[in-house]
């Protein structure tokens, strides 16, 4: 794959997202509060993260740090909450988010966790330096081009680094619980998503290809009225992707 400089790279940001989701800073944190259904995802995002490192990497499930002399960068990060996980994992972390309002709350957070993460506000196409693993989770549905977004990611991948992903999928499921019920009742913010940027398992996979990259996992995230948000080989709702160099 030929060196590609953040001066080639395009802006992946849209303004109107920017300030949509900075201005649920306040309570980034709160499991309560706006971002409450983060805060239910995020533990099942984590078990599959943690899942496809010790595969690509050949860590052991047992060690506590498994991305011990490893960088990772966290593109659209927020307030940090996979930021801290990753950095709790081992790893030398970066996270870019394009609302500033989101990034000082990562700060103070990590901060107060006592983490020492680089927090940077601004577009990830800005970047040069490579990192060995590249998480983008629920952020290419929010971008201006996201073909354009999928190679810089690759940009910024290291050789024999991992990318991992996870977006909507296009399917009237995913429109129904995301936006109808999960947006029309509050769980969600009102504006959060736009069904017509939502990207089918096929669609990503081809960005990624076109990218040079090839996808190495897939896992969705179904829900039950039972267990709540879990891994699921259902993808219709919600999935999660692993990708390598080809």
């Amino acid at each position: 794959m030929s060196e590609t400089s953040a001066a080639d790279m395009p802006s992946s940001i849209r303004p109107a997202e920017a300030a949509h989701f900075g201005a649920l800073a306040g309570d980034w944190w709160d499991p309560k509060g706006a971002s409450a259904m983060l805060h239910r995802l995020n533990p099942v995002r984590l078990r599959f993260v943690r899942e496809v490192i010790d595969r690509h990497f050949g860590t052991e499930p047992k060690t506590l740090r498994p991305l011990t002399d490893r960088t990772a960068l966290d593109v659209g990060c927020g307030a940090g909450l996979l930021t801290e996980p990753l950095a709790r994992l081992g790893a030398a972390v970066t996270g870019i988010d394009a609302a500033p309002e989101l990034i000082e709350a990562a700060r103070t957070h990590a901060g107060q966790s006592g983490l020492s993460i680089r927090y940077l506000a601004g577009d990830v196409g800005t970047l040069d330096q490579r990192f060995d693993l590249v998480t983008a989770l629920e952020v290419v549905e929010h971008v201006v081009d996201p073909g354009g977004f999928v190679r810089t990611l690759a940009a910024r991948l290291a050789p024999g680094g991992l990318l991992i992903m996870s977006t909507p999928n296009r399917t009237a499921l995913s429109r129904l619980l995301t936006i109808t019920l999960a947006e029309g009742t509050g769980q969600i913010p009102r504006g959060t998503h736009d069904f017509e940027q939502f990207l089918a398992p096929e669609r990503l996979e081809e960005l990624l290809a076109t990218a040079g990259l090839k996808v190495v996992s897939t896992r969705g995230i179904a829900f039950s009225p039972t267990r709540g948000l879990q891994l699921s080989d259902d993808l219709r709702l919600n999935y999660l992707v692993a990708a390598t160099h080809s």
